[in-house]
């Protein structure tokens, strides 16, 4: 590719409201261009970087014995509906009507349409194990887009779909994609990590998440440095009972005043009390048949309430939510802030959290504002909780689930999941093959999802400097840029470079000549921009003593390489550099 003969508009400056380094550098490296909100057009440099990210992923599906097909962007509201999604999937799902006002969806994922097509085409046990996948653009309305790719609306996933007999076979098919996904991102150059996690909207009962490792992840994963066995999303991750068992009451119950201390670091710092002492109350609310059940779940004083834990509530299944500011105030009489489970106005459940069972002499909310009581301790001063559940987020430091190590947290984008969803798509939708006894059977489902303009994001995430990108050779706009000096000036310099440029296409290279004529610094300082990891710098200064300067991106480091073994030495460095 001649840089002529390409479009390259890079930027000074990044837009106003780019706030995460990847949305910086893809605008300013000309590889995005914002059209709305959360929708970008994705121009020639960043194009080539998701056709090189959709190439690897392509090849190892097909390697994986998965099955290419595409199905459409526009999906019709009776499929969700059999499985009702329509209803529950809320503002993510645009919904459209057609001329004739007929319902449709601008999927956001396609686990309705597949199934459909299962139920429609395999009808025998013979034709199973089977996997379809497609690469298709998506639409999630989001409520709020930002940080570019990384939290769009349009975007370009990467997702599949397996069918099986039984669920043994389907947990193979799903261990199958597993391995698949981690050569994916390992070719991709990546550092990441598979952590276990909640399923979600998707439904099933198995999951697990590729977390790419960056500072500027949403997502906490919780791991154990001593064993790489274990690593979850912090959603999933079993936070342990930091206490034994419980100790012998030896305070008396006293309500004390707590004067603007609507926190438990305030009413620590104001009694003088350690924060592990106070208990934290969080009010929650079930809806049903026409009346609402009050909850309140208790963690530690220090620790922070997971709420994908509390789904986990036999109450909670159906849905939850906060309570009200008046359901408060009409169950427990005092304002949030000075709540806790003695003495409420009217009667609600109480869960505590593993650590909070086990607590004796504690501190929490009196129900009465400014006030909260301590030395309060179970069966004495109150009934032992209804429910005891892992009810927190996990700490550093925390016990790992084999009992010896420490947990330590780190921050991860994630850019692909893995489900394993049994019958729940194909019960709902009736699709079913006959197995070997003539027996209509549910179809035994997985769905398989990567975030091909995600990873685009989270490499850059990963990869960068205060220069630009640092791209991992494997998806590269460009393996190779040259760059002469005095293109325009010099006839040597221009054969070697045009001869360089042949040369290196000729060895499967691909690479870009930069014969737009630009001076030396503004050129240089594009392309780390841009972030190719090779760059070749040709001047007549070198090309006296048959040299040319070969700059890896990675590092900036430079050294001399004579004319004759430069090809070679690319040829060299771009093996080492690609993963396999």
């Amino acid at each position: 590719m001649l840089a002529t003969k390409f479009h390259i508009n890079t930027l000074k400056e990044s837009p106003a409201e780019a706030e995460l380094v990847s949305h910086q550098y893809m605008t300013r490296a000309g590889m995005i261009n914002k059209l709305a909100g959360g929708i970008y057009t994705y121009m020639p440099m960043g194009y080539r970087v998701l056709k090189k990210i959709e190439g690897v992923i392509r090849e190892e599906m097909n390697r994986a014995g998965a099955i290419e097909l595409l199905m459409p962007m526009v999906q019709p509201a009776e499929l969700w509906s059999e499985t009702g999604r329509w209803e529950k999937m809320g503002d993510e799902l645009l919904r459209l009507k057609d001329r004739h006002g007929r319902d449709f969806a601008l999927q956001p994922t396609s686990e309705e349409v597949i199934t459909d097509i299962a139920r429609n085409e395999i009808k025998s046990w013979r034709q199973l194990s089977i996997n379809f996948y497609h690469i298709q653009t998506k639409f999630r309305d989001e409520r709020r887009p930002r940080f570019g790719l990384m939290r769009g609306r349009e975007f370009i996933m990467k997702d599949a779909y397996s069918f099986d007999k039984t669920a043994e076979d389907a947990k193979a098919s799903y261990q199958n994609m597993y391995d698949a996904y981690v050569r994916i991102f390992n070719r991709l150059g990546l550092e990441f990590r598979p952590v276990q996690a909640d399923t979600g909207a998707i439904g099933g009962s198995l999951s697990h998440e590729f977390q790419v490792i960056a500072k500027a992840g949403e997502d906490l994963i919780v791991y154990d440095p001593e064993d790489t066995s274990f690593a979850a999303n912090i959603e999933l991750a079993p936070a342990p009972c930091l206490i034994a068992e419980r100790a012998t009451a030896t305070a008396p119950l006293e309500k004390v005043s707590t004067p603007n201390a609507p926190k438990c670091e305030l009413v620590a710092q104001q009694l003088g009390i350690s924060l592990e002492k106070t208990v934290k109350s969080v009010v929650f609310a079930v809806d049903s048949d026409e009346q609402v059940d009050i909850y309140l779940l208790l963690v530690r004083g220090d620790h922070e309430i997971n709420e994908i834990k509390a789904s986990k509530i036999p109450a909670f299944t159906q849905g939850f939510r906060l309570a009200t500011e008046a359901e408060i105030l009409e169950y427990f009489g005092s304002e949030p802030g000075y709540l806790g489970p003695i003495q409420t106005k009217k009667s609600v459940h109480v869960v505590a959290d593993l650590t909070v069972a086990h607590m004796s002499d504690f501190c929490c909310g009196a129900n009465d504002s400014q006030y909260h009581y301590t030395g309060v301790n179970w069966g004495r001063d109150l009934p032992e909780p209804e429910l005891v559940l892992d009810l927190r987020n996990v700490v550093e430091g925390d016990t790992a689930p084999n009992g010896k190590g420490k947990l330590a947290i780190m921050r991860g984008i994630e850019v692909g999941h893995v489900f394993f969803l049994g019958d729940t798509y194909s019960k709902k939708m009736n699709a079913t093959f006959l197995n070997e006894e003539g027996k209509a059977t549910p179809f035994q489902m997985g769905c398989y999802g990567i975030g091909v303009s995600r990873i685009a994001a989270a490499a850059i995430e990963q990869c960068h400097d205060e220069k630009g990108i640092v791209w991992p050779m494997n998806i590269a706009p460009f393996e190779v840029v040259i760059c002469p000096i005095g293109l325009n000036r010099s006839e040597s310099v221009k054969t070697v470079a045009h001869s360089l440029y042949q040369e290196l296409q000729a060895a499967g290279v691909d690479v870009i000549l930069d014969d737009r004529d630009t001076r030396p610094g503004v050129m240089f300082a594009e392309w780390e921009l841009i972030g190719v990891p090779l760059r070749i710098t040709i001047g007549d200064k070198n090309l006296n003593d048959n040299l040319v300067e070969l700059t890896i991106r990675q590092g900036s480091e430079t050294e001399k390489v004579s004319t004759e073994t430069i090809v070679e030495k690319v040829l060299d460095l771009k093996k080492q550099m690609l993963k396999v």
